[in-house]
């Protein structure tokens, strides 16, 4: 899609988030008005019958409230990642509106939310919140970028496309001698760019590996670098790579399962080892201290005025204990070569500092709305990602079709071409065999299986056994005619095939018998309700079963991708989509296992073309075999 003015852009996303933001609200209270029927946790964006078990203090004097089913099970499956905005209201009353909060780490039996104010509730619900404070800074952000002149109009130009991008000669940069030469030829390019430079990383590419080289390079040149994602993981996955080259580099934000040995590199680290952090502490430990005297008055005149006096002087030193906090995450930010957050980035933290290269990681992830805050705050601009797998995420239908679900990165592709991309092409994860329909389907037949991993198989690894389990790279299980029909979950709106998940569980379960860890192994199915019906079939520590969204950027020995769909009207949903089993075609790194129904799926000529590649490799199977 072109524009033929910023003005007429910059409408068109407004209208877009307006879109967004009405279908979340519309979601959320379709969502709390399920819990009638007890059907509300389906979803994966709410969790009931919560109650408090621990809380402390955390950066900012925000509350850190750690929350149990009051039941005592575990956390059901669910979306609320770390960083993910979400209401916290009583479990029992549907009219309470809740108060706002962020999840701030997700454990087996517990979920912790950051919230401002304290919940009066006993037992809480949590619910997946519209994000209205980032369309708020997003709104701001492109109603500043309208205004630009200079040098930044014209990258704001280039990004909408009115533009071409410019480079300068590629200098020769003292690269990182273990990149292989596709992804050296990645780094000099995006060095060299004025405006806007892409890096085009298909899967197992190691395209994280030559973001972080870009970097280094940068730092090297004496350059502030704010780098980006669009989810805690991925930024995560770049700082784990960064840390090993760099030493200033500083974590916003909240951090999502942040290895023990990057923790040091997190904001609230670095403040909680600054010399100002035992006098802080010392504040806020004074204000709870106020709070809690305060709240033990009785209800006489004179115990009211002296319980506004100790709620006034706790509110005082909270204030300058924020103060004093802010002071510190000042200097700890002024100091730093990298920043790393996510795109929804902090205002308030950065405030208007400027950095010589900001880099998108994951960019085909974001939403167009997305990029703009970080793009104000730039010279240079570097996008990596695969458009080629999982688009943005979006709510609403209408504003999807109509190209909210496209991103800027593969708009700019398909506007300027190789001229704006280099794409890598030797990849390090997959068996040659598991590569090659994707590297026909999606990447022009360029990706290269290096040579340490195109022939690997399950049984090279150390205590697995060959056998007719493990010596299969690939295989596709027909169930065409066997009757193994979808149905509707009971009183849910996901799809599951049952008798597809019973065979699903027994292939994992030769693969543990022939010595495959569970670790090693990863179920892949498109639909929520597959993913709960495996689970709960499946309840073994280690093994990994997920949606396909959930396995972004992840890899396995072995997976096994459900494919779902079979019905007689060759209805296929979401599969439409080719772009989300891209996804689960490369997560395998030695062997890939998938069943479907080639009646239904080969109607559409992608499935009908994997389907002839498995039988091209003598790797059709039907399960009228199994009979």
């Amino acid at each position: 899609m072109e524009w033929h003015s910023a003005d007429e852009y910059f409408r068109q996303q407004e209208t877009w988030l307006d879109m967004e933001g009405e279908a979340e609200r519309e979601r959320l209270a379709a969502r709390r008005s399920l819990e009638k029927q007890g059907d509300a946790e389906r979803s994966g964006e709410t969790i009931l019958n919560l109650q408090l078990a621990d809380h402390r203090t955390g950066l900012a004097g925000r509350w850190l409230l750690d929350f149990v089913k009051a039941d005592g099970r575990s956390i059901p499956m669910n979306r609320l990642r770390v960083g993910a905005p979400v209401v916290l209201s009583d479990n029992d009353d549907l009219s309470d509106q809740g108060i706002a909060g962020v999840i701030s780490r997700r454990q087996a039996k517990s979920i912790q939310v950051a919230v401002e104010q304290w919940p009066e509730a006993g037992r809480v619900r949590l619910d997946l919140s519209p994000d209205e404070t980032t369309r708020r800074r997003q709104l701001a952000a492109m109603a500043t970028a309208k205004t630009l002149t200079g040098r930044s109009a014209r990258l704001r130009d280039t990004l909408l496309g009115h533009q071409g991008p410019r480079f300068d000669d590629e200098r020769p940069q003292e690269c990182d001698p273990g990149l292989n030469a596709t992804q050296q030829a990645a780094v000099h390019f995006a060095m060299s760019a004025r405006d806007v430079a892409i890096l085009h990383g298909p899967p197992g590419t190691g395209k994280t590996t030559t973001v972080a080289e870009v970097i280094r390079l940068s730092v090297a040149d004496g350059q502030r670098v704010l780098a980006c994602a669009p989810s805690n993981t991925a930024v995560d996955n770049l700082l784990e790579k960064l840390v090993r080259s760099l030493s200033s580099v500083v974590r916003g934000g909240q951090a999502a399962r942040v290895f023990e040995a990057l923790r040091g590199h997190t904001l609230d680290e670095l403040v909680e080892s600054d010399s100002t952090s035992q006098v802080v502490r010392d504040m806020w430990r004074e204000v709870d201290e106020l709070m809690r005297a305060a709240s033990k008055f009785s209800r006489s005149r004179e115990a009211g005025r002296r319980r506004g006096e100790l709620y006034a002087e706790a509110g005082r030193l909270r204030q300058q204990a924020r103060s004093l906090e802010r002071s510190t995450v000042q200097h700890i930010i002024n100091s730093a070569d990298v920043i790393c957050t996510t795109t929804t980035i902090d205002d308030d933290l950065l405030g208007q500092r400027e950095f010589d290269l900001v880099v998108i990681d994951e960019a085909c992830q974001c939403t167009e709305p997305a990029v703009w805050q970080a793009m104000l705050r730039a010279r240079r601009i570097v996008l990596a990602g695969d458009h080629c797998q999982l688009p943005p995420t979006v709510v609403s239908a209408v504003a999807a079709r109509q190209g909210f679900a496209c991103s800027m990165m593969e708009r700019l592709i398909e506007r300027f071409g190789e001229e704006v991309f280099r794409r890598l092409t030797v990849q390090y994860r997959m068996h040659e065999k598991i590569m090659q329909f994707s590297n026909s389907s999606f990447y022009d037949g360029q990706l290269v299986a290096d040579e340490t991993v195109c022939t690997h198989t399950l049984s090279m690894l150390p205590g697995v056994e060959s056998s007719s389990a493990t010596e299969p790279v690939i295989e596709y299980w027909d169930t065409a005619g066997a009757e193994w029909e979808e149905e509707l979950e009971p009183d849910g709106l996901s799809k599951r095939n049952p008798r597809e998940a019973e065979w699903v569980a027994e292939q994992v379960q030769q693969l543990l018998e022939a010595g495959l860890a569970a670790e090693q192994i990863a179920v892949i199915a498109p639909y929520a309700a597959q993913v709960r019906w495996l689970r709960n079939r499946l309840q073994l520590a280690g093994l990994e079963i997920d949606t396909v969204d959930g396995f972004q950027g992840r890899e396995k020995e072995a997976v096994l991708f459900s494919l779902v769909r079979s019905n007689a009207s060759g209805e296929i949903g979401f599969l439409a989509d080719t772009r989300r089993t891209n996804v689960a075609l490369t997560r395998a790194k030695r062997s890939l296992r998938l069943i479907g129904d080639s009646a239904t799926l080969g109607g559409h000529a992608f499935y009908r073309s994997l389907i002839d590649y498995f039988e091209s490799q003598q790797a059709y199977r039907s399960v009228w075999e199994l009979a």
